[in-house]
Parts: structure tokens; sequence; C-alpha cells
């Protein structure tokens, strides 16, 4: 017994001597169907509990590989007990019906006995206690599994049958609130990437710049100038490059010329969208000033100490993310040299799932030398032409991320863009002072939208400490009032028990007589 004064009447177990932990069905590959037919079963996994119960992308065994207790029922506590992804190891999931179907191998039942409100039972698993747990049992460890003793012998704190309920009650009305306020601020980022977008099309149409345009026009370079312009400049960049090479003689790798990139087709320009006057299509390549390259490949028993390596998950939205840190790793002098991010380098995410695939940032403002993986590609432009934030800003766009990944190589849950499909992109290109202001007014409204979706994103997490704060308080006594006449949890105990034994005396009777 506790003796803590929130906590009176309250006792400690664990959750195996108030709930049955019943194991999930193994089958064969052979044996699934993704379509329902007669004599199958839909099975859920791993991938189906978040929270709640998702009842999407089911797999469906014969009937007869399940047992009777392995149908789901109302109150029912389905875990994650083993998955590829760490961060779904130990979540868990009710059922609030009868459910005609059962879970997979990598799956536990938690199903609570009926003198106990499984309601409580189940918000004990969502509090952080139980996280803890999971974190410190996975640390260390390339097994993402969760051992049935792991929730058997987690210990909890019990209290009379009826502040259970009153518990449940009362953090039910908060989190139905609490679910509110965070619907709204999910909407709310929503409309902002919605705005997001909308924006990027209006600047990269001309229509943010249209009056200013209108006030300019005897000032405007025609597109063919423009053209020339790069052209010309990309061949001087190119020959000072090489006259560089030749004057310290011939040091590191011969200059590459700039590849000769074709022309965008009458039928590529049919698909493109018409531009202003003074505007003009080009490919990303053609305002290269030196060839892509992509990162370099190290395991990840090389991570630890060294120097920053930017990776695919530190930077969205145009944006190089460090809140958290880069990660180090050990890198010779050669290495470094060659896989060295400068400031002004464009970074292209050239591997990864599609969601993701093609995202981009300007590398600008690092306090410390970097270098980047594998997965990206690293590109340097002419700002004279299109300034670093133009283009990210570009590629950020649907319509630019659309275009950079049109030709991408799908393979299993994942797919690539390579040197080629980026060069071959096209991108909107106008005049420097269009260019800069462009620049300029995006970098401000994005600005803008940037701090309200972080107002937004610390209103969430907020809003999860204070559902853990809520659930803390009424695991410690400290969310209802105690009730002198509620029937001590010490009794309730020594009742299950009774019709635990119970069940168990007649299988034990029966296997004496076999």
């Amino acid at each position: 017994m506790t003796n803590n004064n929130n906590t009176v009447g309250w006792a400690t177990t664990t959750v195996g001597e108030v709930a049955t932990l019943i194991r999930g069905i193994t089958y064969k590959k052979d044996q699934t169907s993704k379509i329902p037919q007669q004599n199958l079963k839909p099975i859920l996994r791993a991938t189906n509990i978040n929270g709640v119960l998702n009842y999407e992308d089911l797999v469906f065994i014969p009937e007869n590989l399940i047992s009777s207790e392995q149908f789901i029922k109302a109150g029912d506590i389905i875990f994650a007990m083993s998955s590829g992804s760490k961060h779904l190891v130990g979540k868990s999931a009710r059922s609030r019906f009868d459910y005609d179907g059962s879970y997979g191998a990598f799956c536990s039942l938690l199903r609570p006995c009926e003198s106990v409100c499984k309601d409580f039972l189940y918000y004990v698993f969502q509090n952080n206690k139980f996280r803890r747990l999971i974190s410190e049992v996975a640390k260390g460890s390339n097994i993402n599994n969760l051992k049935r003793e792991h929730i058997n012998d987690f210990e909890i704190q019990l209290p009379p049958l009826a502040e259970q309920h009153r518990i449940v009650a009362k953090i039910e009305a908060l989190f139905s609130e609490l679910d509110k306020g965070i619907e709204s601020f999910k909407t709310a980022r929503e409309q902002l990437k919605i705005y997001r977008q909308a924006l990027l099309k209006h600047a990269f149409s001309g229509k943010l710049t249209e009056q200013w345009r209108a006030e300019n026009q005897d000032k405007l370079e025609s597109a063919e100038a423009l053209l020339q312009r790069i052209q010309t400049e990309r061949e001087q960049h190119y020959q000072q490059q090489l006259k560089d090479w030749e004057t310290t003689g011939k040091q590191g790798s011969k200059p590459k010329a700039p590849k000769t990139l074709p022309p965008l087709t009458t039928e590529e320009l049919a698909e493109l969208p018409e531009l202003p006057e003074g505007w003009a299509w080009v490919r990303l390549g053609d305002v290269f000033s030196d060839n892509p390259k992509n990162g370099i490949y190290k395991p990840s028993d090389h991570y630890g100490s060294g120097i920053s390596i930017i990776r695919i998950d530190d930077f969205y939205d145009g944006l190089l993310c460090k809140k958290s840190g880069f990660k180090k790793v050990e890198l010779s002098v050669d290495e470094i040299k060659t896989f060295t991010a400068h400031i002004g380098d464009i970074l292209i995410n050239r591997v990864n799932s599609i969601e993701y695939l093609g995202k981009c940032c300007e590398v600008k403002g690092l306090a410390e030398p970097v270098v980047f993986e594998s997965n990206i590609m690293k590109i340097t432009i002419f700002d004279n032409f299109a300034s670093n934030f133009f283009v990210t800003s570009y590629l950020s766009s649907h319509s630019g991320r659309q275009r950079l990944c049109k030709n991408a190589k799908h393979a299993v849950n994942q797919a690539s863009i390579n040197q080629t499909d980026v060069s071959l992109t096209p991108i909107p290109l106008t005049q420097l002072n269009e260019k800069m202001i462009i620049s300029e007014r995006l970098e401000t409204y994005l600005s803008e939208i940037d701090q309200l979706d972080q107002t937004l994103t610390t209103a969430l997490q907020q809003a999860e400490a204070l559902r853990q704060s809520i659930l803390k308080k009424a695991f410690s006594g400290q969310l209802v009032p105690q009730d002198a006449n509620d029937e001590p949890a010490s009794v309730l105990l020594e009742r299950i028990q009774a019709e635990k034994a119970a069940l168990v005396a007649p299988i034990k009777i029966r296997n004496n007589y076999a």
C-alpha cells in the first residue's frame, strides 16, 4: 500500500496481476491475402498501431489459425512488440469494440480482467513512465523487440475501482478539450503550408512583381539577351578555372568543361506555364558554375567524432535546421577537402521516399566546417543569374519539386534522382533586378510564415506536455477527489486473484485425469 495522502486505498501491483498478455498469430506469407475472402480474417500489424487502431493496409489469413482468445474484444489493448522502426515499438492502442479479426506475431494483446477499469489500464501505457521504460530497453540495441516481461512486470499504482472510473472520466473530459485545441493548431499549420505554396506560385509566375515590371518596362532585359549572357559567363568561368589550374602547376584534377545541355524542346515548353515578358525558361544546369557533386558515404560505425556532416534529415523547405546539432564523422583530409559544403552551395536530397525526394536548402551562416552525405547532391550556381534563395525557393515550390523529380527512378520504399535529372530541370529566370526584388519579398513573407509555424509547433509541444501532466496527476492521485467509501484496491486485487485461481483449477483437474 502507498502512504501518499492522495492515494489512500491504492495498491502497488504489476500489469500481469490484473491482465493477461496474449501472443500474436504466426503465419506464413503464402497463407496471406490482401483481399478479403471467405474463411479469411483480417490481421492488424505494428503499423496499424499509433495511439489509435487504424484498419488500413490489412492482410487476411485463414480463420483456423486464430484461437478463440486471439479475436480482439472491446477494451483489449494491442501492443507493437517488434518493428523495424524503434519509434513504433511499445506503441499501444485500445479496441473500442469487438473486432472480427486478430493481430500478427509482432504484436501482443493485453486483456484486462473484468474487475478492472479497462480504459484506466489503457491510459497507464500512454504515460511517459512507460515510454521511458521502452527507451531504456532499446538503448544500445539494434534489435527492436519488446519482451513479455516488460509489460507483465511493469509496476503500477492501482486505485479503488470506483476511483479508476472517476479518473478515466476526468482524463477523457480534459483530453476532449485538449484535442479540440490540437486540431485547430494542426489545421492552422496545414493552412500555412497552402499559403506558402500559393505565395511561391505567385512569385514564380511573375505576379508578385507585376506592378514593379509595369513601372520599369524600359529597363528589362530580354530573355534572349539573358540566355546569351549566361552562356558567355559559363565559358569565361571555365577558362578562368583552367588558367588557375595551369598557373598552380596543374595540381589536382583538371577542371571539367561545363556540360552542354540541350535546349528546352517545343514539347517541353508547351507543358510549362507562360511567363511574363522578359522572363525565360532555362535548364537548372544552365546556371551551374560548377558540375554537381554527390556526397560521401560512410557506414554508421564511422559516426561519433570528427567533422560535422549534413544528412537528409537536417534540412527542409529551403532551411538548414541545426537545432539538435549535426552528427560527426571520421574522415581523411582528402575526403574533407572533396566533400566540404561551402557557404552559397545548394544541397538537394537525391535519394529518399518520394514524399521527401528533392527537398533542398542553401548553405549559409555555418559556424563550423561541414561535409555532406551520399544521399545529398551539391550544386553551385552563378549568383548573377539566379540567386541561391531564388533557386531554393523555386525548387521548394510544388511545381518546382514536381519538375525536379519528374524522372525519378523508383525502387522499394524509395526513389532517386541523378545529376542529369537535376541539370535538365526547367526553372524560370528573370533579369537581376527583378530577381532580387522577388527574393527580398519572398524572404520577408516566408520568414513570417516560418515564425507562425514555429509558434504553432511550440503550441503543439506544450499541448503534448499538458497531456502528460494530466496523466501524471491521474496516476499520483491528484486528478480527482478521494472517497473514503470506495472499496480499497487491495480487496479488489484479492478478488482478482481468486477469480484467476477459479479459472486455473478446472484445468489442473482435467490435466490430472488425462
